[in-house]
């Protein structure tokens, strides 16, 4: 206990923080007058959960969590602990979190660097681990048109589903798509989900859109909804790497896909999209991004949730793009939205325990916990934002000022209402 002890005594300076270890020793952190404010009670559970803890607390808690090695008492739970430690370590930065030791640090940073090598077949293998989980999981924490990306909350107290549908409107509009030429379009999504947006572009424009993704039943989905809708012959969906596209396209949209690519990959995905999209095109990006130099991807992400994934820093993406003849037009950081988010995305999976532990086991459900208040305390705590970059290849192929995307993001917002999440417990009341 006494590696986490030190490292608690270092972090903790404000509110109250209990340990209750495996042999009944109790340790305090934090300051004895932190008013009416509960402490958090940890009781560990097994003589090596400390330690495991301590050496590299992002994976270590995370696997105590996971089997039970550490609970957490009521009325608290694993994201009050999270954002707890996280809103104090922050200023110490990701240090507090990573491996402890400059050793193990460097280790870990190679490890990730050749896990972020991802060729087709290891592409598509990492797709499918990460997206091809049962459709009843998703449904239970997702918004109705199952976004699994940042919403964009204009207002903090707006639902997930109408912060997700302004976030489509709100990257819509920076693809430059009107009314009129809309019609005439051909747009290729990157890395499609399961299609809210391929599908949202044309019922907004009506243009032709072509959804590539790597996991099989993603895409089965999207065309289960492409046909409902009755539009599979404008909408259409690929199970096929983005490597393998061919044809020209008036308009490229990835939205949540960089983040797989891999940093090794950038040159030929920048070079490859260049090839694809017309001289007067447009590409916009959406994804997960570091606000400051690059780093590395922790090890409880890669193991569990997204192995080959990493989450670049702005400077590598544009220094990367400079070379195949793209010209960034505009760039923006959307900072706090997707802690509200996966705030969102924790609480229903919470309000579904039951059937998410029927359906796989505790100890699935504990890693899903962990890793959305993780990854909430590091929109919320720590340094990460969303990207999102305009790429045009020749100037003139948008108008001169930003008028035109916040214009057309509210003619966007006032065309449709947000769906009700079906699984709302307030409609469940009503229609008892």
């Amino acid at each position: 206990m006494w590696l986490l002890d030190k490292l608690l005594q270092k972090v903790i300076r404000a509110g109250r923080l209990v340990i209750t270890d495996h042999d009944g020793k109790v340790y305090n952190y934090g300051t004895s007058d932190a008013g009416d404010a509960a402490p958090i009670n940890v009781r560990l559970t097994h003589p090596k959960a400390s330690g495991h803890i301590a050496r590299y607390p992002q994976l270590g808690a995370a696997e105590a969590f996971m089997w039970g090695w550490m609970e957490i008492d009521e009325p608290h739970d694993l994201r009050d602990l999270v954002l707890f430690f996280t809103a104090q370590s922050k200023a110490l930065g990701d240090k507090a979190i990573q491996p402890q030791g400059t050793v193990k640090r460097l280790a870990q940073k190679a490890v990730a660097k050749a896990d972020s090598l991802n060729p087709r077949g290891k592409a598509r293998k990492n797709a499918e681990h990460t997206y091809n989980l049962t459709r009843r999981l998703y449904e239970l924490f997702l918004d109705e048109d199952r976004q699994y990306t940042m919403a964009y909350y204009r207002d903090p107290s707006n639902s997930l589903e109408k912060a997700q549908l302004d976030k489509k409107a709100h990257i819509a509009a920076k693809l430059y798509i009107t009314p009129k030429n809309g019609p005439k379009m051909r747009v290729l999504d990157i890395g499609c989900g399961w299609g809210g947006f391929a599908l949202y572009l044309h019922r907004t424009y009506g243009c032709e859109v072509l959804g590539v993704a790597l996991a099989p039943d993603q895409i089965a989905f999207c065309k289960e909804r492409a046909e409902e809708a009755g539009v599979s012959d404008k909408v259409k969906f690929a199970l096929m790497d983005y490597r393998d596209v061919t044809g020209q396209f008036d308009r490229i949209s990835s939205v949540g896909l960089l983040e797989h690519v891999g940093v090794p990959h950038y040159p030929h995905f920048f070079e490859h999209t260049a090839r694809l999209l017309k001289t007067d095109g447009v590409m916009v990006s959406h994804l997960c991004g570091r606000t400051g130099p690059p780093g590395f991807t922790d090890a409880f992400t890669r193991k569990y949730i997204f192995p080959g994934g990493y989450i670049p820093a702005v400077s590598e993406l544009v220094s990367v793009s400079e070379r195949y003849g793209w010209q960034l037009m505009d760039y923006e950081a959307m900072r706090f939205h997707y802690s509200l988010t996966l705030e969102e995305w924790y609480n229903r999976t919470v309000m579904h325990k039951d059937e998410i532990v029927e359906m796989y086991d505790e100890q699935f459900y504990r890693m899903w916990l962990f890793y959305l208040a993780g990854a909430e305390q590091s929109f919320r705590n720590g340094t990460l934002v969303n990207h999102q970059l305009v790429y045009v290849k020749d100037r003139a192929a948008i108008p001169m000022t930003r008028d035109f995307m916040y214009e057309e993001s509210e003619r966007l917002r006032g065309l449709e209402e947000p769906p009700r999440w079906h699984l709302d417990p307030a409609l469940k009341q009503a229609a008892e």
